[in-house]
């Protein structure tokens, strides 16, 4: 059982399909397709389906306890009794909490079964555990499932660490797509998992009538609290189908920490309250599975990982999406079009970031962080360092000109020759990323943001470097349409289209 399709037949409890009669359907006809296995749950259905075909059969049982939040396979005799039922390999949950049995208890059940294992992971300390014990497969069926409000995206960066550990990895939870199953199975997944969107016509039935609803009923737009949380500021605004109502702008404590900083914008926007459904944080730094990280200290200090999302949930009291800032704004000005081309977004400002639209999807994690780049004509520093407003500010003070970015720009414009020398440098280090950025990417358009990117006269200064270069494919640079708002409006949108995926679960 590897390199193919594993089809989850598990109807919707109660539902229309929920009868064996349908179940065997679900699993012929999947077979038919060409699905190399089956996930089935309940004793009940893995014998009928054992009955009609000999295929591989993944079984699992689900339990609702009162004293653990553990549901798949949580008892030693759920696995005896899945054994009994025809299942060749049985899945357990295997995340680190309270549990009825042990993930080495169960592991060794499924073994004295004369079966195999397959450990349901929320993260890879659990795959760790799990494969110590001993377990079969391993996969990345609990990710999202343990806390908090639930991503939108299955998770590919999990897979793609599981495969570090083991080839016998099954990719499994929110894969609802072609485009999402081949990036799995690029990851590293030997398997695939797809169910909701194969065997659950209730689901896919939803997904369909609420895109249609907008277009023939389309519901008042939603209000959304959005948030841009930056090294020195912080905004927070009512957005309204791109539309920003009310804003309110204060000053980051940077001695604070993430909690404080949850605490200040909740004490800000409370005159809000019950007035947005939903809310999007932009941060600085890097966010995966919505837990928080640094990546330039300077900009903003974050000691290790923080759960950003989880613990927005609890203060707000709505579902929270969060991303990083110059994410957020490449979606913003991507959504500001009606151009679908793919694209990157750059912003030039304090720091130096950016994010990635291809295909119409906004990369995530740590793409588009430009300004961690390593620059090797700068003794391999960050490349923020020698191209941002920062270093704008300090090279002037350093020349004796202590002034801020924008004054060192209009002395350029003027003609100085130390300023001239300062504006020159950082848009050649900005052609050359440009270019580089191409080569790697190659998408229809870089869209510029920021102070110093928008600074009157250095789009056209980095095009007359571009050109210089004479790189063997020019990058077509564009200017931001949304300005400070970009962040905004672009984590508005995010949140709603995460709000949408959490109604379709």
């Amino acid at each position: 059982m590897k390199n193919g399709l594993i089809v989850s037949c598990q109807p919707v409890p109660g539902g229309a399909m929920d009868d064996s009669s349908h179940v065997v359907g679900f699993a012929l006809a999947a077979l038919s397709a060409g699905a190399v296995a089956l996930r089935v749950e309940s004793s009940r259905y893995v014998s009928a389906v054992r009955a009609a075909t000999e295929a591989p059969l993944i079984g699992l049982i689900k339990r609702d306890l009162e004293d653990s939040p553990v549901r798949i396979t949580p008892y030693i005799d759920d696995v005896r009794e899945l054994a009994k039922a025809g299942a060749d390999i049985i899945a357990f949950d295997a995340t680190d909490r309270v549990r009825p049995a042990t993930v080495e208890a169960l592991a060794q059940a499924v073994r004295e079964a004369g079966k195999q294992s397959m450990a349901d992971c929320s993260c890879i300390e659990d795959a760790r555990r799990a494969l110590a014990a001993g377990v079969d497969f391993v996969g990345s069926t609990m990710s999202g499932y343990t806390g908090g409000p639930e991503p939108i995206d299955p998770d590919i960066d999990l897979v793609a660490a599981l495969r570090e550990l083991t080839p016998r990895v099954i990719a499994e939870g929110r894969i609802r797509t072609p485009e999402q199953a081949k990036a799995a199975a690029r990851a590293g997944a030997a398997c695939v998992v797809v169910g909701s969107a194969i065997t659950r016509t209730e689901h896919v039935t939803a997904w369909f009538n609420d895109a249609l609803s907008e277009i023939y009923s389309p519901a008042p737009a939603p209000v959304v609290l959005s948030v841009d949380l930056g090294g020195t500021k912080t905004m927070a605004a009512l957005v309204k189908a791109g539309d920003v109502l009310d804003t309110v702008v204060f000053a980051t404590d940077r001695a604070g920490s993430p909690a404080d900083w949850l605490q200040g914008i909740a004490a800000a926007t409370a005159a809000w309250k019950g007035r947005y459904e939903s809310a999007g944080i932009a941060v600085t730094g890097a966010v995966r599975d919505g837990v928080w990280r640094a990546m330039n200290k300077a900009t903003l200090g974050i000691e290790g990982a923080f759960p950003l999302e989880a613990r927005a949930f609890e203060t707000f009291g709505v579902p929270v999406v969060a991303a990083n800032d110059a994410q957020a704004a490449a979606w913003g000005e991507y959504k500001a079009t009606s151009d679908r081309s793919d694209l990157v977004f750059i912003t030039v400002s304090t720091g130096l970031g950016g994010g990635i639209i291809s295909e119409g999807r906004l990369l995530r994690g740590i793409a588009g962080h430009f300004g961690q780049m390593h620059d090797p004509q700068a003794g391999n520093l960050a490349l923020e360092n020698r191209v941002s407003g920062t270093w704008i500010a300090s090279e002037a003070k350093r020349l004796g000109h202590g002034c801020e970015p924008k004054d060192v720009f209009r002395a350029a414009n003027a003609g100085e020759a130390w300023a001239l020398s300062i504006v020159d440098g950082v848009a050649r280090r900005f052609a050359r990323l440009c270019c580089n950025i191409q080569l790697a990417i190659d998408p229809a358009r870089i869209v510029v943001g920021g102070g110093v990117g928008l600074a009157t006269g250095f789009l056209d200064r980095v095009t007359a470097e571009i050109a210089a270069i004479g790189p063997s494919a020019a990058p077509v640079l564009r200017a931001a349409t949304l300005g400070a708002k970009a962040g905004i409006v672009g984590m508005a949108d995010l949140a709603l289209k995460h709000k949408k995926n959490l109604k379709s679960l």
